[in-house]
């Protein structure tokens, strides 16, 4: 029971690691876009 716990545990703190790679990335693509229609708006 312990071993299932304990692999639950990793595979969990994966995903979560995973999900906040994506968000940050997300956020700086949105970042450059808005970027980028400053820059064309001058």
């Amino acid at each position: 029971m312990k071993k299932l716990f304990s692999l639950l545990a990793v595979f969990s703190v994966l995903i979560t690691m995973t999900a906040c790679n994506t968000i940050d990335g997300l956020g700086e693509d949105i970042e450059d876009a808005g970027e980028s229609m400053q820059d064309a708006s001058n």
